[in-house]
């Protein structure tokens, strides 16, 4: 697993964003300032949409203020489900980055065996904070609902 300290992994993925659809490359994507980026297991899953986006959709302006310059949010799904994720949940503040392969996951180190919640290889969630590409915290959850050091609040603690 990435390690504080590591460059984050440099990876193709998609963006989506108000304007569209973006190939992106993380370690540029993530490479430049201070970003926050949050992993989760899947778009439309509960915890997901219930708990973990909408935290993060109510304080983008507070995690902004403490001098972040974007935030990410990233799921191993394909672009199509994130777009229309972020619309349902009014996700307009944070870039939403499609993983649909799990690469960037699995270069992260952050891949979890969800079969026995019917997803697959998914995503640990997590949250980290990235600046200029090094990763300065990475708070993983320790069982696949929880959602406690992965939160918007936690994160602007940790800011």
């Amino acid at each position: 697993m990435i390690a504080v300290g590591d460059h984050v992994p440099d990876v193709a993925l998609k963006a989506v964003t108000p304007h569209g659809v973006d190939d992106v490359q993380t370690g540029a994507l993530l490479g430049e300032g201070k970003v926050v980026l949050f992993g989760v297991p899947g778009a439309f899953t509960p915890v997901c949409s219930d708990f973990h986006l909408p935290g993060f959709v109510l304080r983008t302006e507070d995690i902004l203020a403490k001098g972040v310059a974007r935030s990410f949010c990233v799921s191993v799904n394909d672009a199509f489900v994130m777009g229309a994720w972020a619309r349902s949940e009014g996700a307009d503040g944070i870039t939403m980055l499609a993983d649909d392969t799990a690469a960037f996951t699995a270069a992260m180190g952050l891949t979890t065996d969800a079969s026995s919640f019917g997803l697959g290889t998914r995503s640990e969630r997590y949250a980290a904070v990235i600046e200029d590409g090094v990763l300065v915290s990475l708070e993983v959850e320790q069982a696949f609902v929880d959602h406690e050091v992965s939160t918007a609040e936690h994160v602007l603690a940790l800011l």
